[in-house]
């Protein structure tokens, strides 16, 4: 890896021990392989976002192109371009969400918080997003809040959610209905008891 060339951005102590954890599970010439946990690593650093100055910087620790960590981080939803609120809500809006109600959902959390996807609120509280699959379908829709899912939700249900938040709580994470992780609604429906079909 080539020398890191300064700027505002560098890695804290702490996190450079996860950074060279994550550098040294790839091969001897193989360590741009270790760019997207870098690149969530250096947002999370950098209070949610990544400034140009994380990119470059990655791209310096790893020997890349910063166009080519650039692809990477205008790629995938997880990264964040600009500054976003103490609370990031990603609203799932693919097909299986979509189905069950999340533009129910999208309409709960703009009217709760008084934004539109893409802002923050005035606070500084709450940025609204909508992404791509998260890969909860089977308990759509689902909103991610922060590191939690939450999931099964209704527009009741999601705006509960952001009034824990906003009164500092954190809710509990997971299905917001009687299902316990993704097992079907109200319970088994089939093999109830051993050995009865005979």
């Amino acid at each position: 890896m080539s020398s890191v060339k300064t700027n505002s951005f560098a890695w804290t102590k702490d996190v450079e021990k996860h950074v060279k954890d994550h550098v040294a599970k790839y091969p001897k010439g193989k360590q741009q392989s270790a760019v997207m946990p870098l690149l969530d690593l250096a947002q999370r650093q950098n209070g949610g976002w990544l400034s140009q100055d994380c990119i470059e910087y990655v791209a310096s620790y790893l020997d890349m192109p910063p166009m080519k960590v650039m692809e990477v981080a205008t790629f995938y939803t997880m990264y964040n371009l600009k500054p976003i609120g103490k609370h990031h809500v990603q609203v799932c809006g693919t097909t299986p969400c979509w189905l069950r109600g999340s533009d129910q959902i999208m309409a709960a959390c703009s009217k709760k918080l008084g934004i539109k996807k893409g802002q923050t609120t005035a606070d500084g509280m709450f940025t609204l997003s909508e992404v791509e699959c998260q890969g909860a379908c089977v308990n759509a829709p689902m909103v991610m809040i922060d590191d939690d899912f939450f999931e099964d939700l209704t527009a009741e249900t999601i705006e509960a959610i952001l009034q824990s938040y906003a009164d500092g709580k954190t809710p509990k994470a997971g299905p917001q209905n009687s299902r316990h992780s993704s097992e079907p609604e109200g319970g088994v429906t089939t093999l109830k008891a051993m050995g009865s079909a005979k």
